[in-house]
């Protein structure tokens, strides 16, 4: 039998740890949980949550303080999902704040951002799809996600 696991976080590293926070709580509405600043390391963790008192999972942005090129980007990190209340109104609210919206939510249900660093966003309609409405509905994709 397989012990017992608890999920507690996604750890992120970024380059710009002021960018990347304005990002993930300024844009997208996360909260700042903890932070924790390694002399020794030369790291900085920033821990980030919804800051719902049922959700525990956690995102940890890491900042290595000399890492001075970009990260290499792949499709194989995959995404962090959150799911929002009114997907068009997310959308709106990070776009009006400069975020490309990647993928549009053109089904009512599904959109997709990236963070500076380019880790891919997925932002998911609670419950069922809205009905389609524009200016999302006939949107069209923008690079990758």
């Amino acid at each position: 039998m397989l012990a017992r696991m608890r999920y507690l976080h996604t750890m992120l590293r970024v380059r710009d740890l002021d960018a990347a926070v304005d990002f993930f709580c300024n844009k997208l509405g996360l909260v700042e949980t903890r932070r924790h600043a390694n002399e020794a390391g030369r790291f900085t963790l920033v821990f980030l949550s919804t800051g719902a008192a049922d959700d525990k999972g956690e995102i940890e942005l890491t900042y290595n303080w000399d890492q001075k090129e970009p990260y290499p980007t792949g499709r194989f990190f995959g995404h962090l999902a959150y799911e929002v209340d009114d997907i068009y109104a997310a959308c709106a609210r990070l776009a009006d704040k400069g975020v490309v919206i990647n993928r549009p939510p053109r089904d009512g249900r599904m959109a997709f951002v990236r963070s500076p660093d380019g880790h891919s966003i997925e932002l998911l309609q609670k419950g069922a799809a809205l009905a389609p409405a524009e200016p999302w509905a006939s949107m069209k994709n923008i690079g990758e996600w």
